[in-house]
């Protein structure tokens, strides 16, 4: 496969998904991210908010994951695994093209010409960005932060078993909350 595409996984709040819209504009190329929510979503037959969540949720804590994939077959959530890393293969082989989260970058780490990149920003950062862009309005968006994080985390060790965030996963890290919406944009479309 020589399509050169562009993985974006992120903190929450940190704007990645505005990133990835905007890099795929510039570069004149598809944005994967609820697009492949509803492609998910037709394919499996669960409702969207479904997949959405099982997309940052690992499966059934110890005593359900020690059993999944024996005694009683594999989960929901296992189907959508198996959906989801085929449609963005086929994604990826139609063309160039920009994927937000749902691993990406681990299902394509063998099969497509990858920049991986993995978007952060400090807690005050996100948690101001969710309250003004997301309208979050929990006594503690911090909280919110955190658990949203810890469940993505999760979700991504247990069908990677490999460290969400951890720098050596990614071609490229950028801190959103230091360089800005735009220059995370220009410096990722640089390097495409």
């Amino acid at each position: 496969m020589k399509n050169r595409i562009i993985t974006i996984s992120r903190e929450f709040g940190s704007g990645g998904r505005t990133i990835g819209k905007k890099v795929a504009e510039r570069l004149n190329i598809p944005c994967y991210d609820n697009e492949l929510l509803q492609k998910i979503a037709a394919e499996s037959g669960f409702h969207e908010n479904y997949i959405k969540d099982a997309g940052e949720y690992a499966p059934g804590g110890f005593l359900a994951s020690a059993f999944s994939h024996g005694v009683f077959g594999p989960s929901n959530e296992d189907y959508i695994w198996e959906i989801q890393c085929r449609i963005i293969t086929e994604l990826a082989e139609k063309g160039p093209c920009v994927i937000v989260g749902r691993c990406a970058d681990y299902i394509l780490r063998d099969k497509a010409d990858c920049l991986r990149v993995f978007i952060h920003a400090d807690l005050e950062f996100r948690a101001k960005r969710i309250v003004e862009v997301y309208g979050e309005r929990e006594a503690s968006p911090e909280q919110r932060l955190r658990e949203k994080d810890k469940r993505r985390a999760a979700y991504h060790r247990f069908y990677t078993d490999m460290k969400w965030g951890h720098t050596q996963n990614y071609d490229l890290t950028l801190n959103s909350g230091t360089l800005g919406i735009d220059r995370c944009v220009e410096l990722i479309g640089q390097l495409y």
